[in-house]
């Protein structure tokens, strides 16, 4: 079996892996699930409430973050592989239900595939805090995020020309099974497993959690997500309601996003370990400040398409590595996986809540006001960081 510390490099390759089978199932939520319900003639108000509900479980993390770290001795990689099973199973039962006829059962199954991968996610996370050093959580999130992102990228493209080619069974197909052939590799990976008294979770939690550096990157978390929240349902259905595009077109374009996020990510994570994570995390928010509300501008399809890009850069460069390497250096170790996890759930609280009422927030708004708002989000992210203070070593 490999050990990561005999490999330090393979960490990163293990990571993004695992992070692939979530950008899976982003992707189809996000671009799929759009596409799928409008061609059946369902408004974007129930797309965007059943992409809101499915994607609960992200923001309940404190759940399964501390289950993990509860049951310590059955290791990380246990969770990995049940998170990934169920994840993998759920997607294949999707072949057989048809949401206009049974949308409940649908949007249960579809539930459970964010949960399943939801458990992986936090496991993950748990594994990568537990064998990485400080130097290295800028490139650790780099990795994960381009995994996601990645993921979330190809599987807009490759899963929308399955959906042109096939019907869209043949995507929860391929999904379930890329998601189970992604957490394979992990079974080949030995584990040093951390033991907790688990009388000692809870005060730990408490004692890492009233202290004032913690509770504002909690908030900062939030405000930052919202951004992408807001953004992550309405962009698709523009494109085909506003610009009239078709699946390809608009998978194509919708794919720039996640794909420009893998590339801020790689960038953020590098310079947030060699100049720290708020002077990175400074520059990439001014400039998702501006490259959001240039979205009142996007009246043509390119245009769209390098403005959207520039958030997606922007977005991974400040939330998904400087920002994400700043959170891991204040969480404990001994607690990776419930500390983190709450964490990572206010956060996620900001897009899931954001991403619910997109829709109707679209139709009383307008899409130009809808977009100046969420450039908002931008600045309020920024005017928090101002007060947080950075724990790195130098």
């Amino acid at each position: 079996m490999l050990e990561l510390n005999k490999y330090p490099y393979f960490k990163y390759i293990l990571f993004c892996i695992l992070y692939f089978s979530e950008g899976l199932v982003v992707g189809l939520t996000s671009v799929i699930l759009v596409l799928f319900f409008t061609e059946k003639d369902i408004s974007i108000s129930i797309i965007t409430l059943i992409g809101g509900i499915t994607s609960i479980p992200w923001g309940i993390k404190f759940v399964f973050g501390p289950t993990i770290d509860f049951f310590g001795k059955l290791g990380r990689k246990f969770f990995i592989i049940l998170g990934g099973t169920i994840g993998s199973i759920s997607m294949f039962f999707l072949i057989f239900i048809d949401p206009e006829t049974y949308i409940i059962p649908f949007t249960i199954f579809l539930f459970l595939g964010h949960a399943g991968v939801v458990l992986l996610d936090v496991a993950v996370d748990a594994w990568a805090i537990q064998t990485s050093k400080t130097k290295e959580r800028g490139k650790i999130n780099s990795a994960m995020f381009t995994g996601l992102f990645a993921g979330t990228g190809i599987g807009g493209i490759i899963l929308a020309l399955i959906a042109s080619l096939y019907g869209f069974q043949m995507v929860f197909l391929t999904t379930g099974i890329l998601i189970f052939l992604s957490f394979v590799i992990v079974l080949f990976i030995k584990e040093k497993k951390i033991k907790i008294q688990r009388k000692l979770i809870k005060p730990l939690l408490i004692k890492e959690f009233s202290k004032r550096n913690t509770q504002l990157i909690a908030i900062m978390g939030f405000v930052f997500s919202m951004n992408f929240g807001m953004l992550r349902f309405v962009i698709p259905e523009f494109m085909t309601k506003v610009l009239l595009l078709d699946k390809m077109q608009t998978g194509l374009l919708t794919s720039v996003y996640p794909l420009s996020i893998v590339i801020g990510a790689i960038f953020g994570g590098i310079a947030a370990d060699r100049w720290g994570r708020k002077k990175v995390l400074y520059i990439t928010l001014v400039g998702l400040l501006i490259s959001s509300g240039l979205l009142i501008f996007a009246n043509t399809w390119d245009r769209l398409a390098m403005i959207y890009a520039m958030i997606g850069f922007m977005t991974g460069a400040s939330g998904y590595s400087a920002m994400q390497a700043l959170t891991m250096d204040i969480t404990n170790p001994k607690i990776g996986g419930a500390q983190y996890s709450f964490l990572a759930s206010i956060a996620n609280f900001g897009s899931i809540t954001t991403g619910i009422i997109s829709g109707s927030l679209v139709v009383f708004l307008g899409y130009n006001r809808f977009f100046f708002y969420t450039a908002l989000t931008a600045g309020v992210t920024i005017f928090i960081l101002i007060f947080i203070k950075e724990t790195i070593k130098k």
